[in-house]
């Protein structure tokens, strides 16, 4: 098979996926399933529809055009703010944006007169991350604001935490997110039906036991991909690391010295690594490079160290395998890495899936898969 070479086991994000939506499904929350790390994979969408996702988020309207093209039947949720300039294909194509600015809803709102049709929007709340979001002072006017523009539908509020910072999603925060919306319905008298908690940051959170008060949605994408929690790298408990992984060509293999020799300057990419002189090495290339994942991210399987990395190049050191020309080294791979691969036009993209009829899939009936069973009762104008 041609190398570099991603492999996506779509049988094992079919269990994850499915694992995460019935023990956050037990805890009244449901779950959207985020595509951007896999490019608006249409075969990963239809893989997290199938477990029981209500709907499909991504960052870029092109993967929510592709996945549209590809005849993907499914609510579409477009979950970084939009740019003015895709205004009218944000409308076209997503169904809910989730938004931080009042001018842009109002753009929306005039593309959404034009194509004749609601567009749903959720309002963002900055909780202290400090990457996007309304601050929670201001949100009550925001919505007002937002309750008056022609043809946009709102429903309801979000946040995102640990993205940019590091914050840590937990009872605090998320109480503030719930007491928030309680706040508009109670001010504003309408109903918030989604109360969207966050990422893959909030499972620790989310299924510790502790009250998720009117938390009913998480965005999933990390977890589902790599069966861990995003705040620490650990496995989530029954799910599988191993979904996703790069396979590179060996094209050197030499015994080499482990010091560099003469006057060292800056590489490629910046500062040279320090190293130790360990005597002669096996070192080892692969037909892999910063063009084509973040090295950083990945990890090689036991024996095998990374070693540095070119714009083409990964080098490692073999210490216990007998690496030749021709072989095939198969790493396992972080968020950051899934995203480079998957943008780059070198790396082949292989999905693996058995048929659906050969899956044990437990009983989940649609009922339990809408914000429609979870919606609070209209709150009436006083």
């Amino acid at each position: 098979m041609a190398t570099p070479r991603l492999e996506i086991d779509l049988n094992k994000l079919f269990h994850n996926a499915r694992t995460l939506v019935e023990r956050l499904g037990k805890r009244g929350i449901l779950v959207t399933g985020v595509t951007k790390a896999t490019l608006g994979s249409t075969e990963v969408a239809a893989t997290l529809l199938e477990a029981g996702v209500i709907g499909l988020a991504d960052s870029r309207i092109e993967n929510i055009e592709t996945m549209r093209l590809a005849r993907v039947s499914a609510s579409m949720t477009l979950i970084r703010s939009p740019m003015l300039s895709q205004a009218h294909r944000v409308v076209e194509q997503a169904d809910i944006s989730c938004n931080t600015e009042i001018e842009v809803i109002r753009t929306l709102s005039l593309e959404a007169q034009k194509a004749g049709r609601n567009h749903e929007v959720i309002l963002m709340v900055e909780l202290g991350d400090l990457r996007e979001g309304i601050m929670p002072e201001d949100l009550t006017d925001a919505v007002r604001e937002t309750l008056q523009l022609p043809n946009i539908v709102f429903k309801g509020i979000g946040a995102n935490l640990a993205c940019r910072s590091g914050v840590s999603p937990d009872c605090r925060n998320m109480t503030v997110l719930s007491r928030l919306a309680d706040s508009i319905e109670a001010t504003l008298g309408v109903a918030v039906e989604i109360v969207s908690g966050g990422n893959s940051a909030n499972l620790a959170w989310a299924l510790s036991g502790a009250d998720v008060g009117r938390i009913n949605n998480l965005r999933l994408g990390d977890a589902i991909l790599f069966g861990c929690e995003t705040l620490h790298r650990q496995q989530i408990n029954d799910l599988h690391t191993d979904a996703i992984t790069l396979s590179a060509e060996v094209i050197e293999a030499k015994t080499k010295p482990s010091m560099p020799s003469g006057l060292i300057a800056l590489t490629a990419f910046g500062n040279p690594t320090p190293v130790t002189d360990r005597g002669s090495v096996r070192q080892v290339i692969v037909a892999l490079g910063e063009q084509d994942v973040d090295p950083d991210g990945l990890q090689a399987p036991g024996g095998i160290d990374i070693k540095g990395a070119s714009s083409d190049h990964l080098i490692l050191e073999s210490t216990n395998r007998d690496l030749s020309v021709g072989a095939e080294v198969t790493f396992e791979l972080n968020y950051s890495a899934l995203l480079r691969a998957m943008t780059s036009p070198f790396v082949t993209k292989v999905m693996n899936k058995r048929l659906a009829e050969d899956r044990d899939i437990p009983e989940l009936s649609r009922s339990e898969l809408s914000h429609d069973s979870l919606k609070p009762a209209t709150v009436e104008s006083t």
